[in-house]
């Protein structure tokens, strides 16, 4: 990893705001794509007298919190400005960040989730300007993370990150299972998780309302088997074949789990690998860095391993993965100072160090930054390396906005598989279930 000591003063960073890329790549690390970033870039001066208040989810990787708390300590310096950074659960911020929003005080601005923002679009400063300058800039945002932030032609948040989601496996209990590689499909991938239970090293994925690995794996299901929740034109979709084909499948994957997981949160997976319950599950790359870090745990640590997701009936990749955002809340009393702030935190300098420091947890919305050394400095990154280009919207295959945010904020898909699983509903009463509520959204 290359570390850097870079040198920040209030006189750079005000000619800098308007282009400090000419300064800001890696030493030697990084190739000539850095060169769009000599584009011209958008001046934002903070207001007088201007402090800011950031609502963040709690941070999975210690070094992300570290490199985005030392760049904003760096933008403190040159400016004068002030941000006050609050921490909250991954599954609390969209509540916190939606009372904000809707009552008008709190925290200026906002790392939310997924489409979050397209639940109170009037509520949020227009940021077209800065994004549009930043795409400029750094060539160009990635098509799946930008349609995250932009209603219509009018950018109403930053995108910030995807959060790449792979299955990570205990190497040697997949081999002691008696698969010698990874299935690469879904017939596969129930084989060997039946065969991981019968060795008593069995799988776990959450059924419960898990922000990130709840929606990423029932997402999978369901794309998987080639269902959707919508269609083109935003039609409700999903009481077909396929999503009962999704559910019967969830339903004998569900069979080699360890109890309890339709109660799981994002952290349960996690816990649960770490403490040798489970062998299988998937997982950002903050499970392998916990274990990696843990003198206790090494074992765990070199034996883990993570892959893509297997390809189901539909016959190829199809993944969502994590996507944050940057929001500022019309409340905000100093926009400027909230613009300036983020573009100072997206120049290339900050940027990549964020990325460094978040060791492949965090994959970069600009495509400038997909060089980063970061992503061939372990193998274990590589299933993440490629999450902001390939991940696909969870508004498949309608387009995303109040609609699709009301559904996924209300964990209608999640709950339908969940339902399935545990007996509480049979498959189809759990699709009309689904049907119902996806339905009171897109009316």
């Amino acid at each position: 990893m290359t570390t850097n000591n870079w040198t920040i003063n209030r006189r750079r960073f005000l000619a800098g705001t308007a282009g400090v890329a000419a300064g800001g790549i890696l030493a030697g690390s990084l190739s000539p794509r850095h060169a769009l970033a000599q584009a011209s870039a958008a001046t934002f001066t903070p207001e007088e007298g201007a402090s800011l208040r950031l609502l963040r989810w709690v941070p999975f990787v210690t070094g992300e919190e570290e490199a985005w708390n030392a760049n904003t300590k760096a933008f403190t310096e040159a400016t004068g400005v002030e941000v006050r950074i609050d921490q909250e659960s991954w599954e609390d911020v969209r509540p916190k960040a939606a009372v904000a929003a809707n009552v008008g005080s709190g925290p200026d601005m906002v790392m939310s989730w997924f489409d979050d923002p397209f639940q109170y679009p009037d509520k949020l400063v227009d940021v077209t300007d800065l994004a549009t300058a930043l795409g400029e800039q750094h060539g160009g945002w990635y098509e799946g993370v930008e349609g995250y932030a932009k209603q219509g032609d009018k950018f109403i948040a930053v995108p910030l990150c995807a959060i790449g989601n792979a299955v990570c496996y205990r190497d040697s209990h997949m081999k002691a299972a008696g698969f010698s590689e990874f299935p690469k499909d879904t017939a596969g991938f129930l084989e060997l998780c039946k065969a991981m239970k019968a060795n008593g090293t069995p799988a776990g994925f959450p059924h419960g309302k898990a922000v990130g690995d709840g929606n990423n794996y029932a997402h999978w299901l369901l794309w998987s088997h080639g269902g959707k929740t919508v269609d083109e034109n935003g039609g409700v979709a999903i009481n077909s074949p396929e999503a009962r084909a999704a559910i019967e499948y969830a339903k004998e994957l569900y069979a080699t789990f360890i109890p309890g997981t339709e109660s799981w949160l994002d952290i349960n997976n996690n816990r649960a690998f770490l403490a040798g319950q489970i062998s299988l599950t998937a997982n950002g790359v903050s499970l392998y860095y916990a274990a990696a870090k843990d003198p206790t745990l090494q074992e765990i640590a070199e034996d883990l391993r993570a892959t893509n997701f297997p390809v189901g009936p539909v016959g190829s990749s199809v993944e969502l993965h994590q996507t944050s955002t940057i929001s500022i809340f019309n409340h905000c009393q100093y926009p400027q100072a909230a613009k300036a702030y983020l573009n100072f935190m997206y120049q290339a300098e900050q940027m990549n160090k964020w990325i460094e420091g978040a060791s492949a947890y965090c994959c970069q919305p600009l495509r400038a930054f997909e060089d980063n050394p970061v992503w061939t400095s372990n193998p274990i990154h590589a299933p993440y390396a490629k999450a902001s280009e390939t991940l696909r919207p969870n508004g498949y295959a309608g387009p995303l906005g109040p609609a699709s945010a009301g559904v996924m904020a209300d964990y209608v898909l999640v709950d339908m598989f969940a339902e399935a699983v545990t007996g509480q509903r049979s498959t189809e009463e759990a699709i009309a279930n689904a049907e119902r509520r996806i339905a009171r959204y897109y009316r």
